[in-house]
């Protein structure tokens, strides 16, 4: 007989699936560390950022600090932004993360940044949680584009951002791409 996980999606919303329990099983699973890395280095790979330039760049989803510690390696400079405490307390414990940061936050309400902070951003299995309502106050198509306007203002004047995730079908691609596209970016799926 098959057995289906439930998407953690699925599950409510991250700061409460991703306890302390399920933020250490994720962050000790090497399996899931072996894709987030790969998926990383392809996601500043396509920030096309300056050769040779330090880059003060934005992980968006940080989690436990896996995509972090890739904009590391390769010689930039770092802000984590998640609204799993489990996860960033794990994040805020490896030594190999002490040069960067990490802030506390809900995406969907906003990057709470300066206009022009950041080189380029990268966010690597995240944003898919916004496309769901765990409150009846919460609009996923609001949150998407009020998180992707704060984003674009906190970018510099031609910097870039690399999102990958997860969509569950079409619909939710598409509302993501709407969002941002409404939010000043511009870009293929």
């Amino acid at each position: 007989m098959a057995s289906f996980k439930v998407k953690p999606e699925h599950s409510g919303p991250p700061e409460l699936y991703y306890n302390e329990t399920e933020a250490a099983k994720y962050a000790s699973n090497s399996h899931i560390t072996a894709i987030q890395h790969e998926m990383a280095e392809r996601a500043l790979e396509l920030l096309a950022l300056p050769e040779g330039k330090q880059g003060f760049l934005l992980d968006v989803g940080c989690g436990t600090g896996m995509s972090s510690e890739v904009i590391l390696d390769a010689g930039h400079l770092f802000v984590g932004v998640d609204v799993s405490k489990p996860m960033l307390q794990i994040a805020r414990q490896d030594e190999d993360l002490e040069s960067g940061d990490f802030v506390h936050q809900d995406m969907g309400l906003g990057m709470p940044f300066r206009p022009g902070s950041f080189d380029g951003a990268i966010s690597i299995s995240a944003i898919q949680w916004l496309c769901h309502a765990n409150a009846s106050n919460e609009n996923p198509k609001k949150r998407l584009l009020f998180f992707f306007q704060s984003l674009y203002g906190c970018l510099g004047r031609g910097s870039r951002a690399v999102f990958q995730f997860y969509p569950e079908n079409d619909q939710q691609c598409d509302l993501i791409m709407a969002a941002a596209h409404k939010a000043g970016f511009n870009g293929d799926k």
